[in-house]
Order: structure tokens, then C-alpha cells, then sequence
């Protein structure tokens, strides 16, 4: 795949896995992965383990092995920029960390179900098309996201659905 934010996914990832840590490609990246189409990625989504109760806990708490990954971004040249969003950026490209233990009770995924990939010197995580169905289905009833993504949600879940793919 000749896309240079999954490249730098996968950089990334290499550096987190030399911690111990095994993440997750989410967002039109990874669906671009699945697919093979372009979803005109504006940044990179990236899931890691944390707490189930997302949101409840303070930001600074709830990404497990959060002190590694600031390392980890900081020794690549990222720098924090939204301790709530765990955003960083590097010349433009935004990275967000979420965690990867809401997805059972967000969108219905045992995480058990979730295939690890290898590609070279990274292990991550990838979902499938129907369970991308499901965080989009999941995400189109999210009123934030709804206002900020929702026609780009849509398509998603058309194109998915036209596949033959239903939950």
C-alpha cells in the first residue's frame, strides 16, 4: 500500500511495539487498508489499550502506558498539542490516540475477534469490514461526530453495506 500515512503508521507502531505495545489502526486509514479505496484521510486514528470507561476518566488516566506513548511520539517529533483528544502533531499530520477497550460496549467488537497483523517489524490491529460497519453505524449516532463527519460516515456505511456486508 502506497500511503504515507499508513507508512507512518506503521513507524509508529514499530517504536510502540518496543514498548510493549500493540495498537490499533482505526478511521479511514485503516478502512483504506481493508478496502483498497481512498477515504482522503485527514489524520491517523490510532486505538491502544486503556480503561473500558473512556471518557469517565480524566484524560491523563485513561490511556494505559500513556507516560510511553508521549516517549514514543515525542522521540519521533511529535509534539502534544490536545491532552483530551491525545492528539499530536508533526508537520501537519495530526495522530489521535483512543482506546482500544470501548469498542465492546461502543460497537458491539469483542476485542478477541480483532485480527493482529504483521507487516515486517510492526505488530498492530485490524478491523474487518463488518466490524468497520459497526464503529460507523455506532459512530453516525454520536452527536459529535454526526456534526463533524456525518456525510463522510455515510458514505462509509454505504459503501460497506453495498458490499454486502450487514450487521
Amino acid at each position: 500500500m502506497n500511503n504515507p500515512k499508513f507508512k507512518e503508521f506503521l513507524r509508529i507502531t514499530e517504536a510502540l511495539n518496543q514498548v510493549n505495545i500493540i495498537p490499533l489502526l482505526m478511521g479511514s486509514v485503516g478502512l483504506e487498508v481493508v478496502t483498497g479505496v481512498d477515504w482522503q484521510a485527514r489524520d491517523l486514528d490510532i486505538h491502544v489499550p486503556g480503561d473500558e470507561r473512556g471518557w469517565a476518566v480524566p484524560p491523563d488516566q485513561n490511556i494505559f502506558e500513556w507516560s510511553k506513548i508521549v516517549d514514543v511520539m515525542v522521540s519521533l517529533g511529535y509534539q502534544l498539542v490536545d491532552l483530551h483528544e491525545h492528539e499530536f502533531m508533526k508537520e501537519g499530520l495530526s495522530v489521535e490516540f483512543g482506546i482500544i477497550d470501548t469498542l465492546p460496549r461502543f460497537a458491539g467488537i469483542p476485542l478477541g475477534e480483532i485480527m493482529l497483523q504483521q507487516d515486517k517489524k510492526s505488530k498492530y490491529y485490524l478491523l474487518n469490514r463488518k466490524q468497520y460497519l459497526k464503529v460507523y453505524q455506532a459512530s453516525s449516532k454520536d452527536s459529535y461526530r454526526a456534526e463533524q463527519n456525518n456525510d463522510k460516515d455515510r458514505e462509509k456505511i454505504t459503501y460497506l453495506h453495498k458490499g454486502g456486508i450487514s450487521c
